[in-house]
C-alpha cells in the first residue's frame, strides 16, 4: 500500500465519520423542531381560549360602562331638576319676604307711630 491508499482509506473513514455526526445531529435538530412544533401548537391551544375570553371580557365591560355612563345621565337630569326646583323655592321664598316685609314695615311703623302717640298722649295727662 502506497501513501495515496492509505490517506485514501483515512479520508474515507473521516468522511464517514462526518457523515455519521451529520446524522446524529440532524436527528437532534428534527427532535428539537418537533418539540417546537409541539410547543407552539399547545401554547396556541391555550390562547385560543384566553383571547375568547378576553373578548367576552371586553363585551362585558363595554355594556358596564354604558350602564354606568346611563346612570351618570339619569343622577346628572336628577340633580338639575332638584337644583331647578330648588331654585324656583327660593326665588319664591324671596318673593313672600319681599312680599310681607314691606307691608309688615309699614304697619310696624304705624304701630309704633301709635305707640308714641299714645305715650306721649299718657304723658301730658300725667302732667
Amino acid at each position: 500500500m502506497n501513501l495515496i491508499d492509505v490517506l485514501t482509506v483515512v479520508v474515507l473513514i473521516l468522511v464517514s465519520a462526518l457523515i455519521i455526526s451529520l446524522i446524529v445531529y440532524l436527528g437532534k435538530i428534527t427532535r428539537s423542531i418537533e418539540q417546537l412544533q409541539s410547543d407552539i401548537s399547545e401554547l396556541s391551544n391555550k390562547l385560543e381560549p384566553l383571547i375568547t375570553s378576553l373578548s367576552d371580557f371586553s363585551i362585558k365591560l363595554s355594556v358596564v360602562s354604558e350602564q354606568a355612563r346611563n346612570q351618570l345621565d339619569t343622577t346628572k337630569s336628577i340633580i338639575d331638576k332638584v337644583k331647578h326646583h330648588v331654585f324656583k323655592i327660593l326665588e319664591l321664598e324671596e318673593k313672600i319676604r319681599v312680599g310681607i316685609d314691606g307691608p309688615v314695615s309699614g304697619i310696624l311703623n304705624q304701630i309704633k307711630a301709635i305707640s308714641n302717640g299714645v305715650s306721649t298722649f299718657l304723658n301730658y295727662l300725667k302732667k
